[in-house]
Order: structure tokens, then sequence, then C-alpha cells
């Protein structure tokens, strides 16, 4: 399948830069924190020596005078999101699950494009002014994206033979472990093409499963398929705080507003949501977001927040917060449920269901019954037993 890669280098930057004119010319490192430690996401093009995922204070060991911004990912990806849109106008197969990178179906678009220039000139113009896109078109995902890797600033190259064209590019381009680099370099295969001169079944012996996959992407030869984005109603609601508050019940007091004005847009449908993503902004610029999915639809607002409390109670905010806003996905109807002939039977499965569900939040049994185990043993204790409920 032929596949055009897209390549938007240093998106976080360029979305940062985008919105703030003061940004030209200073070093900046766009950091996120994993945990309690921090990590940078992405920096000023041209500063060497700086890496994504690096620990941010390595690399202000390199640079001293990085100005650090936290990273807004909300704001990144509806950036994206409007990226991926347009591009959707050029072709129907749009797959972009990473910022910065996308890829699509070049299949069938030879009415509308009918050469690759042609195509690379639509993507082009898709994509917004303030970034500078890579394009590459080739028989796969690995090598369209080197394509548009090694392609000039705004240009496009296009590969015919990539086992030709990869054979003289470094193995430090695939993408293994740096464990496995180093290996290969040490046997000599400093090259795509020496890696595609063994045989698959050596290097599946030398390096495990993944040694079949760096030897087919070192031939040119990558099979995964493309996935393309589904389309889906998305809601989005925002709020503003009148000043900063790391209370947990004015933080729910604001949700849960959010979800009655989100409800209010689609309830009346006859429609529930499945997920939900709850983001926010502290004083201190951090984000805090989190992913909430619900076993059935939620139907109302009253339902939604059951669960949205417990995630936020479990989930503390990093600070004060002064801004948060929800997204709802994966908006639906329920699934039917059709009612058993046998109303006892069927009131009693839902009872054990909730007994079930109760054990799996306190995280221990709860209700007991007693089950005789030796009757006629002359010692009490013996003759009961106590045993979790519905078991």
């Amino acid at each position: 399948m032929k596949l055009l890669c897209v390549l938007l280098p240093h998106f976080p930057f360029r979305c940062e830069a985008l919105r703030r004119h003061d940004l030209a010319g200073r070093a900046v490192a766009v950091a996120y924190s994993l945990g309690s430690r921090r990590r940078l996401l992405d920096f000023t093009p041209g500063l060497e020596g700086l890496e994504r995922d690096m620990p941010l204070p390595q690399a202000l060991s390199r640079h001293g005078g990085l100005e650090i911004l936290h990273a807004d990912m909300p704001h990144y990806w509806r950036v994206w999101n409007g990226v991926l849109d347009a591009l959707e106008k050029v072709s129907p197969l749009v797959e972009g699950a990473v910022l910065g990178e996308a890829y699509l179906g070049c299949d069938g678009l030879g009415l509308l494009y009918p050469d690759d220039d042609a195509l690379a000139a639509a993507v082009r113009q898709a994509v917004p002014p303030g970034f500078e896109a890579g394009i590459g078109i080739a028989g796969g995902k690995f090598p369209a994206c080197l394509a548009a890797a090694a392609g000039p600033s705004g240009g496009c190259r296009a590969v015919g033979n990539e086992m030709d064209w990869l054979k003289d590019l470094p193995c430090d381009l695939l993408p293994v472990s740096p464990k496995i680099k180093a290996r290969l370099h040490d046997f000599g295969l400093h090259t795509m093409g020496k890696v595609a001169e063994i045989p698959l079944f050596k290097l599946e012996a030398q390096f495990g499963p993944e040694g079949r996959r760096l030897g087919e992407l070192a031939a040119g030869c990558d099979s995964t398929p493309l996935c393309p984005r589904q389309s889906e109603e998305i809601i989005e609601e925002s709020t503003s705080l009148p000043s900063p508050s790391a209370s947990l019940d004015v933080i729910l007091m604001a949700v849960e507003s959010l979800l009655y004005r989100a409800f209010a847009r689609f309830n009346h449908r006859g429609l529930g949501m499945r997920s939900v993503e709850l983001w926010s902004r502290t004083s201190l610029d951090e984000h805090w977001q989190k992913l909430v999915h619900f076993k059935e639809p939620a139907m109302n607002c009253r339902s939604a927040m059951v669960r949205v409390r417990q995630v936020m109670e479990c989930c503390p905010q990093p600070g004060p917060v002064e801004e948060l806003g929800i997204k709802l996905v994966r908006i639906g109807r329920p699934a039917g449920q059709q009612d058993n002939i046998f109303t006892d039977t069927r009131s009693d499965e839902k009872l054990l269901d909730d007994i079930r569900q109760l054990e799996l939040k306190m995280g221990a049994p709860q209700l007991y019954k007693m089950k005789e185990v030796e009757p006629w043993s002359r010692i009490p204790e013996r003759r009961y037993v106590l045993t979790p409920l519905g078991r």
C-alpha cells in the first residue's frame, strides 16, 4: 500500500510559538511530568544535545539558560486534530496517533492528483501556516517516515525502490532499543544494507522476535497496517474559576456544571457517554489530565458524577486549579438488556452482581454467609465457617 507521511517537527514548540510570539529567538524547553520526574517533550529547533523524553535536569546541565514551559497537552491535541481534519480533505484515510506525525493512504487518488508532486502540494496547503512539513511517499510507514525526515524542509521525497534507498542509511534509525543498536555496531552492521544482508532466521536467533522485525525494516518491508481515525461526535466544555482553588468540592461543582451543559447538547436524543476526558490547568501553568471510562453509558449527570468523583478523589490535582474542562467521547446508545421471565432469578443475579461490585470497590469481601462444614464435630467452631457471599 502506498503511503504518504507528514512530519511536523517540533510540533509542541510550534504550538507554543504560535500563541506566544515573544518566544522567537529564545531557548525554550517544553517539559511534562511523569510521576515525580520532569522530562523533555520538545525544545527550540537548533539546540544540540537535546532529545525528546530526556530528563529535564540533564537538559538543563547542557543548556543552563533554558526557559521552561509546562506542556499543554489538551491544546496540542486540539491543534493536531485540526491539522488531521484538514488532511482528511486530501485523503479519507488519515492516521495521526502521534503528535506531529500523520500517515495518509494514497491508493485511489490518481484521478484527483495525477502525480506525487500534486498530492504533496495539496498536503502542504492543508498544513496550517507556522509549521514546517516534511513529506515522504513510500510503500510502508517506516520508509515513508524516513523519507519525510530526510527530505528538504517543506519539500517532498518519493521513494521508488525502498531497499536501494535505505541501504546506505545508518542502522541507528531503526526503531529498536539502544541495546540492540549497540549490538548491531559490535557485529559490524553499521548500515541498513548490512543488516538486510543477514538472513532473517539468523537475526531472529540472535535478537528474538525483534530481530525479524528489524531485518524486514532494513530491507524496506514494513507491513504495519494503516489505522485511519474514526469519525465520532466529540463534545467539549471548559470554564475558568473566579480564583485558583485547591478545594475538591469547588472543582467537582465546576465539573458538574460542565457535565450539565454537555448533556443538554445530546441527552434529548436518548444518547449517553462511555468516556469523558477531564483536564485542568493550575495557577503555575501545570496540567492535569485523566480519561474516565464507564461500564455502561452514563445517561445523565448524576450517574456520571459518581464515577468522576471517585477518580478525582484518587488522582489529586498538582496545585490550585485555575481552568478546567471536559471532553466527551464515545457517545452512543446503551446496550439493550432483555428481562428474564423468572423475576426472582433475575433479582438474585442483580444482587450478586452488586455484591461483586462492592467487593471490587472495597478491595475485600464485605458480606459473608455461614456454610456447614463438619456438622458431626464435637467442637462448635468446626461445624460452620464464614465464606464470602456469592462464591
